[in-house]
């Protein structure tokens, strides 16, 4: 979890970025712009997520040295890094669209989405638990649970509404 954080608030200065510029552009009422930095904002998190989630696959084998000297525990982390890569470039376009959403003051969209990822995850998370699975499948299988299938319900929610024109709200209201 410590290194996911680590890649969450580096892929998150991306989300920062578009939170101002989208608020900037809807308060100039310009939806053609808005639009347009979007995309471009969606593209460059989608591929910050490629380059990231790259690095950590290369790195894995090798980081659990950092956290515990136990070879076993090193190995259950690797497969649990390695899952944690492949989620990467999904984590970069939802990252980016909490941005843009939470920059168009989209809350309460952007709370109603978290109550169906939510729903989506907790039986993720209960199949996890009654399987029985331990080690690195366990671990492997969380991982799963969160960094793909929790990340994708979330990157379906976001992806929707941003295709939809209903949180673009241009000017000052």
């Amino acid at each position: 979890m410590t290194i996911f954080s680590f890649l969450a608030f580096a892929l998150d200065a991306l989300a920062i970025a578009a939170q101002a510029l989208i608020g900037k552009e809807l308060g100039a009422s310009n939806a053609a712009r808005t639009r347009l930095l979007t995309g471009t904002m969606i593209r460059w998190g989608a591929g910050f997520g490629v380059v990231t989630g790259l690095l950590l696959a290369a790195a894995a084998p090798w980081l659990g040295a950092l956290f515990t000297p136990d070879t076993r525990v090193q190995s259950v982390l690797t497969v649990a890094l390695w899952v944690l890569a492949a989620g990467q470039p999904i984590a970069g376009y939802v990252f980016v669209l909490d941005g843009v959403l939470i920059g168009a003051g989209d809350a309460r969209y952007l709370a109603l989405a978290g109550l169906v990822n939510l729903a989506v995850y907790v039986p993720l998370l209960a199949g996890v638990a009654v399987s029985g699975a331990a080690g690195a499948a366990g671990l492997g299988w969380l991982w799963i649970a969160f960094g793909l299938g929790y990340m994708a319900a979330r990157a379906l929610t976001l992806g929707l509404r941003a295709r939809s024109d209903r949180w673009m709200v241009l000017g000052s209201a």
